[in-house]
Parts: structure tokens; sequence; C-alpha cells
């Protein structure tokens, strides 16, 4: 079972990293080949008049003439919190809860990093494709190194505005294999845990960039067959609990969470089965932040919500053993630390464990204590959905109590 939940981030680097990143160079140069271009592509350069290398609009650029201090981070708070704020949290899990699986980069600030971009901006063009012109004029941006911190920046925190931004992305000559080296860029800070803030954020502005092409409709399957996910696998497995290692598994749960999210996601399912999502979602779960748990086990819930992950789960003891036992220790947290959030997930899970015959038998002897009487009555008060699931789950195992 140690196999099961300590994986070697360097079989998933060996065994599907390097096809991943062929993958996704040979999607780049058949686009180029092939002349496929999407027609939202065409219709947006049409509408916004020809992007140059040199940043024409219309107009040309103006230089911003000196220096624009960009700060690198999705906050305006000049130094980074020792907890995020409750209005964060709340902001945040109130996306989450409610379908919009946005992940934030850098959830309560890294710290003001000031980036010297002079002459970014300036665009003098004016008319109906301005916005849409500085978007591409951004991506194309992420083609130069020297101006690619900015370009990541910018389009991470404008990517909700742009519809067709994973579209752009993805078809784009070179812009996946630019993201991915940001990714690989940062392996060597993994081990030993050298991972500063700046280097924090600016890899998980990429991420959100990667997270917008996971859950675009038009790109996911592609990005699935390129098997990206797996450059995010070394993020997962990192066990530092340090701000900046935080946030990078935050993020890159993000991205693996908005592939699951859609509702036709058996493909993904099967991949990440494939691929041993599991055991990382599970350290997670046990050692992670409230966010990060809250994240990964919405990921596993997913899984199990899909008939192949079910039973992938329950086809062996030492499965189910590992995902029980990280279920009860969450259990026994969360009388501690009452999170709602975290506890609606647990249920949840057991609920569709008790699904499967052979685990409904296995959870009679093993449900936790907790859950059998009214340790979370008052935490649960007014929550009618999620004591009706706890209801059912107890009426499944035979065990119904007054709650």
């Amino acid at each position: 079972m140690a196999g099961l939940i300590s994986p070697s981030p360097v079989s998933f680097l060996q065994g599907g990293g390097g096809s991943g990143g062929g993958g996704a160079a040979q999607q780049q140069q058949y686009n180029l080949n092939m002349g496929v271009l999407p027609q939202v592509y065409q219709q947006h350069q049409q509408r916004a008049g020809t992007i140059g290398l040199g940043g024409g609009l219309g107009g040309g650029v103006g230089g911003a003439g000196g220096g624009v201090n960009v700060n690198l981070s999705y906050s305006d708070s000049p130094s980074l919190p020792a907890h995020l704020s409750h209005q964060q949290a709340n902001q945040y899990m109130n996306a989450f809860q409610g379908g919009g699986l946005g992940l934030p980069v850098g959830v309560g600030g890294m710290g003001t990093v000031g980036l010297n971009a002079g002459g970014v901006g300036g665009i003098t063009g004016v008319g109906p494709g301005h916005e849409e012109g500085k978007l591409f004029s951004l991506v194309i941006d992420l083609m130069d190194p020297n101006a690619r911190e900015t370009a990541l920046l910018e389009l991470s925190k404008k990517r909700e505005q742009w519809d067709d931004l994973a579209m752009v992305l993805w078809h784009s000559f070179g812009i996946m294999p630019a993201l991915l080296q940001e990714i690989v860029s940062v392996y060597p800070l993994l081990s030993p845990p050298n991972l500063t803030a700046h280097v924090s954020n600016r890899v998980c502005n990429a991420l959100a960039l990667l997270q917008c092409v996971a859950s675009h409709s038009e790109t996911r399957q592609l990005f699935l067959n390129a098997h990206i996910p797996l450059f995010l696998y070394p993020f997962l497995n990192t066990t530092s609990k340090t701000r900046p290692f935080e946030y990078l598994r935050l993020t890159s749960l993000g991205v693996i969470g908005a592939l699951v999210k859609q509702n036709d996601n058996s493909t993904v399912i099967h991949f990440l089965l494939s691929t041993e999502i599991i055991p990382l979602c599970l350290r997670i779960m046990e050692t992670g932040s409230e966010l990060s748990k809250t994240v990964a086990i919405f990921i596993v819930q997913k899984i199990l919500l899909d008939e192949t992950g079910l039973t992938y789960i329950c086809h062996t003891y030492e499965r189910f053993y590992a995902v029980g036992t990280v279920l009860s220790n969450m259990v026994n947290q969360l009388v501690e630390t009452q999170a709602v959030r975290l506890l609606k997930h647990v249920v949840r899970c057991y609920l569709r464990l008790s699904d499967n015959p052979r685990a409904r038998e296995a959870l009679r002897a093993c449900l936790p204590e907790p859950l059998r009487d009214n340790t979370f009555s008052a935490l649960l008060k007014g929550d009618m959905v999620t004591k009706r699931c706890l209801t059912t789950l107890l009426n499944n195992l035979n065990e119904l109590t007054n709650h």
C-alpha cells in the first residue's frame, strides 16, 4: 500500500510526461502544417486589425514611457498575510461550490514583486477590437522570454474576459510549448524544496492558462490527448508546507478539477485513474490546507461518481483501505476544525462508496463514529441536503439513528 500512497514523481515524468510534451508539440506542428486555425481566431484578427510582432495595432504602440511596476500577485496587499482572510476564503469557496471552478493564483497575495516593463501598454489603436487586440498582443508576448512574465500575469487576470482564449492558446504556434517550458523550469526547485514566492506566482500564472485550456469544451480533449496533466503531477507530489508550495499545489489541483468538473468526463476519469491521481489526492486530503483538501476531495468525489471510478477504488481491498483510511482521518480532524465544506464532500464520498456491495459491507465495520452519532448535528443545522445524504448513508448501512 506504500506504493499506492506514495508514487514516485520520476515515474510520472518518465512514463508519460515526455510523451505528453511530444503530443503537444506534434499537435502544434500539425496545426501549423495543415493551416488549421479556428474560425474564431480569424474573426478576432479581422476585427482587431493586424497584430505584428512589433506590437502594431491599427495605429501602433506608444510606449508607456518609463517603467510600469507590475505586481506579480492577485492581491493588492503589499505582503503575504499569514492566513487567508475570512472574506477571501468565502469568495473562493463560494465560487468553487457554485460551479465556477476558477482557482485564483497566489491566493491572498504572494508579496509584492516589481517588474520593470517599460513600453508595455500605450496601444493607441481605438475601435471595436481594441481590447481583443491587446489580448492577442499578450499572447504573442508569450513567445518572448523577456516579455513572458508580464504576459502570463496579464492573461491570467483577464482569462475570464475572453471566452475563446483557450482556443487561441492551443492553436497558436509555440504557445503551449512556452507554457510547458514554464512548468518544467520549476522542477529543479522541487527537491530539495527551494521555491520562492516570485517563482511560484509566475508558474501559477502559467497554470491558470492551462486551466483555461483544460476547461474549454473545444480544447479539453486535445489537452488530455497530449497528456499535459502529467506535467503537473510532480507539483502535486510535493510535501513542503510553505506558502509557495501550497499555492503551487492548489493551482495544479485547479487544472485537474477543471477537467473532472465537466459533465461528460468518462474519458477524463479513465485517464486520471490510469495515471494514479488518487494517491496524490489522498496525500493532499490528509496534509494540505483546507482549500487544497477541498479541491482534492472534490476530484476524488467526481471520480467516485463515475462507475469506472467506483469500481476501480473498490476492486481491491488495498485501494478501498487507502481511501477509507484518509476519509476516516478527515472525519476525526473535522471534529476539531468544524470545516463544513469539507464535511459535505466527505459525506458524499462515503455515500457513493456505500453504493458498492463490497464497500458497503466494509463500511458497516469501519464508518467513523462521529458520522454515526450526533457529533455534526449542530454543524449541519440548516443544511438539509448534506443531512439527507448522511441519513441515506446510514440507511444503506442499516444503521439509521436520530439525525
